[in-house]
């Protein structure tokens, strides 16, 4: 009997020894060939959210395959650890119901591609720019360097505004001045600044509108197409000369104010 159990602690032995060594040399040898696939991506030009979406699914199929045969190194009959993995399959799958619906979200933004590495985009209640698509996550980095995660099928599932999928965008600026104030020069002075700014385009060209009479102030809106990259730059120097130039004018940015009258009864 001793001889049948020290036989049956060598043979384990030796299994459990082989299964630990696949593993440990498995890992790292998994993030050698999942290297050399994602330099051989590269080499052929693949879109970078792709490219970090395929490096990520094979890893992880390589993964499963190497505890898969770890497994059978064990002595574990494969038919029979099949069928139990695919019950445990059904039970995790149940309890992993955000995680699946993650892997299909990241599956549509593949198929359908709304959006691409280095756009900037507003989503799921985050704007920021794609730093790149995961399995089961997408990458964000917001303007003041902050990086956000947000589960794919949150992104899949939500309306996704793509501030970078056309080559050009429309400024749309409000500019209020007083009621006493000449319209004509405001008009004047505002289309003046749309033209001669460099950044702004020709075609098609600024408007300028009156858009509101507003409780206290006459609302006038600039209208003018750049490119998408510009907008903010172009934004930032409008604002700023607008009330340059209304000033060396006469001008006036009135606050928001209130008449408030009183009237006075005779009482008997």
């Amino acid at each position: 009997m001793y001889e049948v159990y020290w036989d049956l602690i060598v043979s384990a032995g030796a299994r459990l020894l082989s299964a630990v060594a696949v593993l440990v040399i498995g890992f790292p040898v998994i993030g050698w060939i999942t290297r050399v696939f994602q330099g051989r991506l590269e080499s052929a030009d693949i879109d970078e959210s792709l490219l970090g979406f395929l490096t990520s699914m094979a890893r992880i199929m390589l993964q499963i395959l190497l505890v898969i045969s770890a497994i059978s190194l064990l002595g574990v009959e494969m038919t029979s650890f099949i069928a139990v993995l695919g019950a445990a399959s059904f039970a995790v799958g149940l309890a992993l119901q955000g995680s699946l619906a993650n892997f299909a979200g990241g599956v549509l933004l593949m198929l359908f591609k709304p959006f691409q590495t280095g756009d900037y985009i507003e989503v799921a209640g985050h704007a920021g720019t794609v730093h790149e698509v995961q399995v089961f996550q997408t990458i964000l980095n917001t303007p003041d360097n902050r990086r956000v995660i947000i589960p794919n099928g949150q992104v899949s599932n939500s309306a996704t505004v793509n501030y970078s999928a056309n080559p050009t965008r429309r400024l749309d600026l409000r500019f209020g001045v007083g009621y006493d104030d000449d319209i004509d020069e405001v008009r004047t002075i505002l289309a003046k600044m749309a033209v001669e700014h460099e950044l702004i385009l020709d075609e098609p060209a600024p408007q300028v509108l009156l858009a509101e009479h507003g409780d206290s102030a006459v609302v006038f809106a600039l209208r003018a197409w750049c490119a998408g990259g510009d907008i903010w730059s172009i934004q930032w120097d409008l604002l700023e000369k607008a009330k340059r130039e209304f000033d060396r004018a006469g001008i006036n940015i009135p606050y928001p104010q209130m008449d408030v009258h009183f009237h006075q009864e005779d009482r008997k």
